[in-house]
């Protein structure tokens, strides 16, 4: 057994935010006699982009500031300390390194341009003997397990999810033990409030499909229920074009974005179902989603910086434009289709569109206003709750006819509308005004 080092392992947390199937809280607590957390409320990740959205709004920020409270919670059940600071990383952990006798950080591996860029700042900035460690912990096929070469990654869906089923196992959750209560530190940090973000509180309305709270708790709850109080997942493929309330589909979306929950723990819950009432068509369907999430996570790694380039990974050219008034009609459900103002209404009051509205609206967006796609997909990371920059950038390229769609489709929205809200409850619950 390896001899555990005197000094300080820093566990930093970003986007892998629970205890559970955590890598790198894992080796730290494996490696070292001191364990300590941090998580950084990076100004940068709430500022305007050059569109002119704010990068994180508001519906992101509550369901993150809820989600680092259950993770400070769950930490401390472990004896572990999680610091919180409204700062830049680059411009903070070297301070901690020297504050706590730090040796080593421990990390999620990233690729996307700004998450490196922040990585070599820090580096550059680290003592010599401060160790940096990263894994990459966000997918439920490992990368090492994938592919030495991310150039060889397929550019057509299907034929990466069936070598990966024929030939790649999903590893088992990794679990950490309580440390000793002599690990806790003493700390003066305190996370956020949305009043220090300047958001004033609000309430998600009662309607919304995606009432839900932030952080892991609340994760494994909504996979326990969903699983094996509704038994729902058995009809997962048959709801999850559904529109209206919160049964038909996961709703993991969110847990996953900001690693609240992880794809391996949804995989082996699946698994556990599927041993008790039997696999069919549904259960299958979830994983094959999670296949989906991954695949634009290896897009991204094959691709970098393409996935945010006018002309996605196909480097194609089309005639897009920028109208403002037509950007903001779309954004305010004031188009000609009631069937997008619905689905977009829904998500400037919630944080939340359904997939089959996400791909409507995207369609509506690139094919028949013909507007810059990355104007689309700037929206949506800043107000959707489930935000995740590989599947928005990679969902939104292959709509926009710049990615991995071979068939280069348009939705008609209106066969849409009909074939999926033919009762026109959706378009009601969003469009009717109500006094109450």
């Amino acid at each position: 057994m390896q001899k555990k080092q005197e000094n300080t392992g820093l566990v930093w947390f970003r986007n892998n935010l629970r205890v559970n199937d955590h890598t790198s809280l894992k080796k730290a607590a494996e490696r070292h006699k001191k364990v300590l957390a941090v998580y950084f409320f990076d100004p940068k990740l709430f500022v305007k982009d050059k569109f002119g959205f704010t990068k994180t709004a508001k519906f992101r920020t509550k369901f993150l500031i809820e989600t680092v409270t259950a993770l400070q919670k769950n930490l401390l059940d472990l004896n572990i300390t999680l610091l919180t600071h409204f700062e830049s990383p680059e411009n903070k952990i070297h301070t901690l390194c020297d504050a706590f006798s730090i040796d080593t950080i421990y990390t999620q591996k990233e690729w996307t341009k700004e998450e490196v860029a922040t990585n070599t700042f820090i580096k550059n900035t680290l003592p010599e003997n401060v160790a940096f460690v990263e894994d990459y912990d966000q997918f439920l096929y490992h990368p090492e397990s994938v592919s030495k070469d991310f150039a060889n990654i397929p550019n057509v869906f299907t034929v990466f999810r069936k070598k990966l089923e024929k030939t790649v196992q999903i590893e088992k959750e990794v679990a950490i033990l309580k440390l000793p209560k002599e690990n806790l530190t003493q700390h003066h940090t305190a996370i956020p409030t949305l009043k220090d973000f300047g958001i004033s509180d609000f309430e998600i309305p009662k309607k919304a499909a995606f009432p839900f709270s932030g952080g892991e708790n609340a994760a494994l709850e909504r996979l326990h229920n969903y699983f094996f109080e509704t038994k729902k997942v058995g009809f997962y493929k048959k709801t999850r074009n559904g529109l209206l309330g919160t049964e038909y589909s996961t709703k993991f979306s969110p847990w996953l974005a900001n690693g609240s929950l992880s794809a391996k723990t949804i995989y082996w819950k699946i698994k556990e179902y599927e041993a008790e009432y039997g696999a069919n068509q549904s259960t299958y369907w979830v994983i094959f989603e999670l296949i989906w999430r991954d695949y634009f996570k290896y897009i991204s790694l094959k691709h970098n910086a393409a996935i945010f380039k006018i002309g996605g990974i196909l480097a194609k050219n089309y005639d897009w434009n920028a109208d403002e008034e037509l950007i903001q009609q779309w954004i305010n459900g004031e188009t000609k289709d009631d069937f997008v103002n619905a689905n977009m209404i829904e998500l400037k009051e919630t944080g939340w569109m359904s997939n089959r509205g996400r791909q409507n609206v995207a369609s509506y967006f690139a094919k028949e206003l013909l507007l810059d796609w990355r104007i689309g997909a700037a929206y949506f990371e800043s107000v959707l709750i489930d935000y995740d920059v590989h599947s928005n950038y990679g969902n939104w390229m292959y709509v926009a006819g710049v990615g991995n769609d071979p068939r280069d489709r348009k939705f008609n929205t209106k066969l849409q509308a009909a074939r999926y809200d033919a009762n026109h409850k959706f378009r009601k619950l969003w469009l009717e005004k109500t006094l109450f």
